[in-house]
């Protein structure tokens, strides 16, 4: 008589994301649960209250009374490797199994297949990440809709805006660029903008969803839009040689994020940008979620 899927050492793998955290456990080589929910209340700056969370998420996700075998986590915002470690540590209490907890970012190469390579997220945010030949960890970018992130969703938001109060400046009239985030913010002119972009409680969320508007304005021939765009895959190509630079094998980019793989005037500024700054590193977009990584590097630690 076969054991029930149950009975045998589970695997589990979760991405969480900054808007959904994805789950997934396996016995063997048979799915237990798939699990995508919302990320609310996952604070990686709080390692206890951290743990606390992923092991509660893992108690909802499996069947009563089982234990894995194997947790690993990429989780959002978990930037340097300290941090993660402090995630992991705070684990122990809740798991009596081996865990690794590394940021979102890396689970992109082994969702790949890959054994190694560079990882760029261009989501609502963006973010490169990859190792040093010795195993560290380097991460370029990522440092929020305010001051970074250009190339994600918020950041193509935020410079559309710049775009926009330009070409107002010069006394120019609103192109298709203007009207189309004047209508998506629901505002009734240029100046407005300031304040209905100021006053978003999560830049990052509330600004990234208004990017469909500047894709829409370039098609429909908006110059700044298309500029915005290009300028875009410019700087997504520019966090890969910050990369290079720092020692980092760039060869293989894994690419994943809602935004880039979603605009293919986005994906195509960025592979036509990397061609000319990184001529030996080839684009490989990702098509399978990036829980997979998580599922991988669980196995890799049984």
């Amino acid at each position: 008589m076969q054991d029930s899927p149950s009975a045998r050492p589970f695997v589990v793998g979760i991405d969480v994301g900054g808007t959904k955290t994805h789950l997934r456990a396996l016995a063997g080589d048979t799915p237990v649960a798939d699990h995508v929910r919302t990320s609310g209340g996952w604070r990686p700056n709080d390692p206890v209250a951290a743990a606390g969370w992923l092991a509660a998420l893992v108690a909802d996700a499996l069947p009563a009374g089982a234990r894995p075998s194997a947790v690993a986590v990429g989780g959002h915002a978990c930037e340097t490797p300290r941090q993660c470690e402090r995630i992991r540590t705070a684990l122990r209490p809740h798991f009596d199994a081996p865990a690794l907890v590394v940021g979102d970012a890396h689970l992109l190469v082994p969702a790949a297949g890959l054994d190694k390579g560079t990882a760029l997220v261009a989501g609502t945010g963006s973010v490169a990440v990859g190792r040093l030949p010795d195993g560290t960890a380097v991460q370029v970018g990522g440092w929020g809709a305010v001051l970074g992130d250009e190339g994600g969703a918020a950041g193509l938001v935020r410079e559309a805006a710049r775009a926009v109060w330009a070409a107002h400046d010069r006394g120019e009239e609103p192109d298709s660029l203007a009207l189309g985030l004047i209508a998506s913010l629901e505002v009734p002119e240029v100046p407005a903008l300031a304040a209905a972009l100021e006053g978003a409680s999560e830049f990052s969320a509330e600004w990234g969803r208004h990017a469909p508007v500047v894709f829409e304005a370039a098609a429909r021939g908006s110059r700044p839009a298309r500029t915005v765009i290009t300028q875009a895959g410019e700087a997504l190509a520019a966090l890969v040689t910050r990369l290079a630079a720092r020692g980092v094998p760039v060869d293989d980019v894994v690419v994943a994020g809602g935004t880039i793989l979603a605009q293919p005037a986005l994906y195509e500024a960025f592979t036509t940008a990397l061609a000319a700054t990184a001529p030996t590193a080839q684009a490989r977009p990702l098509h399978v979620p990036p829980v997979e990584g998580a599922v991988t590097l669980a196995r890799s630690l049984l």
